[in-house]
């Protein structure tokens, strides 16, 4: 059996990624190597041993190309109203609050946000598959 253990995403602003990701999720350096081109930023917080990784080439000047190949990233919350609120509050700039409910029956509340170099992330309510 596999166990997930992290997510790379590539990003040009090491400070600006790092606070964002610490304002929006509580997510700290948890280790840094720095190689002669690029730095490892492995990110996490005390709910779940799963980090975020982040690449930061030095010599990388303009925007990452994302393509249509990437889709987001997802967090789950305990009270999606307050964590709305909160990122609205921080300046991080969510988008409004869905109700998913495909065949009549809500199945998730969720915001999304992106942060610095324009990787979407899902936040959801917890329930259901998401506990």
């Amino acid at each position: 059996m596999a166990k997930a253990i992290h997510s790379m995403i590539r990003v040009r602003d090491e400070a600006a990624s790092v606070r964002f990701y610490d304002t929006a999720f509580g997510l700290k350096v948890a280790d840094r190597l720095d190689f002669t081109n690029f730095t490892l930023l492995y990110l996490s917080n005390p709910e779940t041993s799963f980090e975020l990784e982040l690449t930061v080439n030095k010599d990388r000047t303009e925007p990452y190309d994302l393509g249509d190949g990437y889709g987001h990233l997802a967090v789950s919350v305990t009270d999606i109203e307050s964590e709305h609120a909160r990122f609205e509050a921080a300046g991080l700039s969510p988008r409004k609050i869905v109700e998913f409910a495909p065949d009549g029956e809500v199945i998730a509340h969720f915001f999304f946000v992106a942060d610095p170099d324009g990787y979407e992330i899902e936040v959801l309510e917890r329930g259901g598959r998401y506990l």
